[in-house]
């Protein structure tokens, strides 16, 4: 079994990587695997889908027929044009009021899986100590902060671990960033490029 330490420590990961990527980066991925499966989204979507094609080979054809010369066929393909468009805007409604129950439903689970999980694990076991501060390294004021809200004086609470996992995981997350914009900033000029470019000078 996980440790508790490995497990609050995993939590934390895990509420950063949605933080970094985005809570509608990831609805929208899950939205589009959901909807990889056969179910009543998936049809509606391949609905849409079918209408919005309908309604922009209509469109074409609507603008490649003269009003003037050929007002019969123009005026019939705008009534066909047009009933298409309202049936497009039914079916959009409803894709975003399914994409909307989704992202609240999405929301929800993953609020009470890791939120949630974090916040029992730190009820049931703010008495329990994380690890033990070797006497005397700290201040009296340091070790009760560290023990804080009712884990033994002179270890470290869970509630002070998670805090301490956050800080270091945002930390972290700046470190990578920064090097990988630089990485991207400071790539070294092809050889080719430069020599094309003293050439133009």
């Amino acid at each position: 079994m996980l440790s508790l330490l490995l497990i609050t420590f995993l939590i934390q990961l895990v509420i950063q990587i949605i933080n970094t990527v985005g809570v509608s980066a990831i609805n929208s991925a899950l939205w589009k695997i959901w909807n990889k499966f056969l179910t009543p989204t998936s049809e509606y979507l391949a609905e849409n889908h079918k209408l919005r094609i309908q309604v922009l080979k209509l469109r074409e054809e609507l603008n490649s027929t003269s009003s003037q010369d050929e007002f019969a066929k123009w005026a019939k393909l705008r009534r066909v044009h047009d009933k298409a468009v309202e049936k497009l805007e039914v079916s959009q409604k409803l894709l975003d009021s399914c994409k909307s129950k989704f992202d609240n439903t999405i929301n929800v689970l993953r609020w009470v899986s890791i939120n949630g999980l974090r916040i029992v694990l730190q009820f049931l076991f703010q008495k329990q100590p994380m690890l033990y501060i070797p006497k005397g390294w700290i201040p009296y004021h340091a070790e009760w902060l560290l023990a804080f809200p009712r884990a033994p004086l002179g270890s470290i609470s869970i509630q002070a671990w998670s805090f301490s996992c956050v800080v270091v995981l945002e930390l972290m997350s700046e470190l990578v960033m920064t090097v990988f914009i630089l990485s991207n900033y400071l790539r070294p000029v092809p050889r080719d490029k430069e020599r094309k470019d003293q050439k133009n000078s």
